[in-house]
């Protein structure tokens, strides 16, 4: 009947710039396709050269480079017979776009430039592209010689096309298309078009995704169609890691599902789906009818060429599945450890160094390079070849075979537990037991005599030795020790990173890993040039009420018991003196603050764009209960002094794993100054006056009428 059609979605692990590399796996991809009998394939945005090439898109070469895969592609034997959509930079009248291009046989069928630009958080699309702005119109594209060459053909249709074949008709979104308000999908789908393709490059956000499965199941329900969301996976450069999650939906349903979190470079979804089950649900929605015929058309290309078979009674259709989400605590093992994997084997580094304080935040990074180490062993048995050989290539041995994760672990993780005469028993204990679960090279040393030698070289400078608040120092001397014991620790770090591997006879160095969670550098509650400071921080964007999730799944899942003790202990930086022995410093004490409040502020600045003023209105309602609306004043003004104080270290804050959208990443994603009049004069006089009110009390008469 030549009803039933095969098409293929994927999720390529792609690396910005690395065409090469990048050809490879779209070739795999397309062959994969062909071979379960697709015959269209979609990719993910910008997949030539990489979604997260930034200001390299305004290199010329970008697009010449770019240019030069997809004629590798044209005339590829495995992308004969199937429809391609690939996604590449493209100049069109000198301005640049962000394109799809549509291949078949070797030749170009339809480039569709994206017409809605993402250009918020993490993303700056409108920095590099424009978007297409003549909805439903195209103009002629005159191709570089390079393809007129392979093609034949001088000028292709450039604009806001659908595809008509012999059997269907196809529409593309890229992106940030689907989740605009008025999506193009709507108005296609109205039009007659039956399969909508998604080209994206969505990233890893913890709790993300059952939004965009949501909204691809949406895209369908009311309107009827066959919807693929290929996504990139992966690390491709940056501070963010591509999910994956690409998945086929008919009418509403999903009948394929990829992987969220996997260490394979290559996934290809396919599903078997009727075109008909598409005719029938839109035929009985009469509303949707009515307003199919008030539709203003869009221009067809056509194409000679049919999705389907005459022969497909006894072809069987993908049937309906339920979507199975991770939860939070599977979400924060899998994903930071995924782009640690990418980060590793494409630094050209041996491993990872961790200083391991036996806390909360160090504990949770050390597990996650556990959790990397269990998945690179699971990958290998499942026979991933590609995994295999980064493995021999990063531990230099040609024949070695993964297979249990703690002596991995022990192969690619060095931790350090840098003792001082304030650190407690305690957590040295808990960090030996934690490096012994996991199975990690441990070191223990201790760096007093370097910080007397520092404290005895300003002393000569300045003639005076600064003491610690409870010996009589004074709070600036008190801050001081504190820092120069962590800084020296950095020190330490980077040296130990370079040569510990040398000082065992191994080749290689090892990429440093950083331990401050999102809440922290939040409140910049961090030493300037610390532990903090690193080559990369797989917890940086989690806040830490999520890393407790994450130790106690670590603690059910991995049997890693050595957990339950640093569970149970209060967070300290341990950097003032001990009492009889026993710690009396808490991070929550020094900060003035709880994590989870911390939590709350960094949504409410970030997420809910909330100044100090609004800020403290929408708390006396969402504390009322806890706090007077005094109380919720001093909090307020007290995160805002401390979060303007310390802001300027998020200037150089290390490169962290992206996972929460209000983190305060000052590097692209949250940009703000870094020199605040940290009085906050006005707002808080705001604050203040609206205190007043509530308290029953006469306010300022000048702001009766501006609050």
């Amino acid at each position: 009947m030549g009803r039933k059609v095969t098409v293929a979605t994927c999720a390529l692990n792609q690396w910005a710039l690395d065409f090469e590399g990048n050809l490879q796996r779209i070739l795999r991809s397309i062959e994969i396709a062909r071979n379960k009998g697709a015959k269209y394939r979609v990719g993910p945005e910008l997949e030539i050269c990489g979604y997260g090439c930034w200001d390299h898109y305004f290199e010329s070469d970008t697009i010449l480079h770019s240019y030069q895969v997809l004629a590798h592609l044209l005339v590829a034997p495995v992308a004969q017979d199937i429809i391609c959509d690939v996604g590449m930079p493209v100049m069109h009248r000198n301005v640049r776009y962000n394109c799809r291009v549509i291949f078949l046989n070797g030749k170009i069928l339809l480039i569709r430039p994206k017409m809605v630009l993402a250009n918020e958080g993490n993303y700056q699309e409108m920095r590099w592209f424009a978007p297409w702005q003549k909805s439903r119109q195209a103009e002629d594209h005159i191709l570089p010689r390079i393809i007129q060459k392979l093609t034949k053909q001088e000028v292709v249709p450039f604009g806001d096309l659908v595809l008509a074949t012999k059997d269907t008709c196809i529409g593309t979104e890229i992106c940030e298309e689907l989740w605009t308000p008025h999506s193009p999908h709507i108005d296609m789908g109205l039009d007659g078009v039956e399969i909508f393709a998604n080209s994206s490059g969505s990233h890893h956000v913890l709790r993300k995704a059952h939004t965009r499965v949501e909204l691809v199941n949406l895209a369908t329900l009311k309107n009827g169609g066959i919807y693929l969301l290929s996504n990139q996976k992966g690390c491709d450069g940056d501070r963010l890691y591509y999910d994956g999650c690409s998945m086929i939906s008919v009418n509403g349903a999903t009948v394929a599902q990829g992987a969220q979190f996997s260490l394979d470079d290559v996934e290809v979804l396919t599903a078997t789906v009727d075109l008909e089950d598409v005719r029938t649900f839109r035929a009985e929605i009469s509303s949707r009818n009515l307003m199919a015929s008030k539709v203003v058309p869009y221009t067809r290309v056509r194409v000679d060429f049919a999705l389907s078979c005459h022969d497909d009674v006894l072809v069987s259709i993908s049937e309906p599945i339920q979507w199975q989400f991770h939860s939070l605590g599977e979400e924060i093992s899998l994903g930071p450890a995924c782009w640690l994997w990418d980060y590793l084997r494409r630094s050209q580094q041996a491993g990872f160094f961790l200083p391991l304080s036996g806390g909360v935040d160090s504990s949770a990074t050390a597990c996650m390079v556990y959790s990397m180490c269990r998945q690179v062993c699971q990958a290998v048995n499942s026979g991933n070849k590609e995994v295999l050989a980064d493995v021999r290539r990063i531990l230099n041995c040609d024949d070695v075979v993964p297979q249990d994760p703690q002596k991995l672990c022990g192969q690619l993780l060095t931790t350090c537990y840098m003792a001082t005469q304030n650190s407690s028993q305690a957590t040295c204990v808990r960090a030996k037991e934690l490096a012994e679960q996991i199975g990690s090279y441990h070191i223990n040393l201790n760096i007093d005599g370097v910080i007397k030698a520092v404290l005895d070289v300003f002393c000569m400078a300045t003639g005076k030795m600064p003491q610690f608040l409870v010996h009589g120092g004074s709070s600036r001397e008190d801050v001081a020790m504190q820092n120069i014991q962590a800084r020296i620790r950095m020190v330490f770090a980077y040296l130990l990173a370079q040569l510990s591997l040398w000082s065992r006879g191994m080749r290689g160095g090892l990429l440093v890993l950083g331990s401050t969670n999102v809440d922290e550098c939040l409140r910049g509650y961090l030493t300037k040039y610390d532990c903090s400071s690193a080559d990369i921080n797989p917890i940086g964007g989690i806040s830490k009420t999520d890393l407790r999730t994450f130790i106690q799944y670590c603690m059910e899942n991995f049997h890693l018991h050595s957990l339950r003790s640093i569970m149970s202990a209060q967070s300290t930086a341990e950097l003032e003196p001990l009492a009889e022995g026993q710690v009396i410093q808490t991070d929550e004490e020094d900060m003035g603050m709880t994590y989870n409040e911390l939590s709350v502020f960094g949504r409410l600045r970030k997420m809910g764009k909330a100044g100090p003023y609004s800020m403290f209105c929408k708390l006396i309602n969402l504390w009322k209960e806890i706090c007077t609306p005094r109380e919720v004043a001093e909090k307020v003004k007290q995160f805002f002094q401390k979060y303007s104080l310390n802001r300027h270290k998020m200037t150089t804050l290390t490169p962290s794993y992206h996972a929460e959208n209000y983190s305060p990443d000052d590097n692209r994603f949250d940009p703000r100054p870094f020199l605040y009049q940290a009085n906050w004069t006005w707002q808080f006089r705001c604050i203040d006056h609206q205190v007043v009110k509530l308290e029953g009390a006469e306010g300022d008469q000048d702001f009766d009428n501006l609050v």
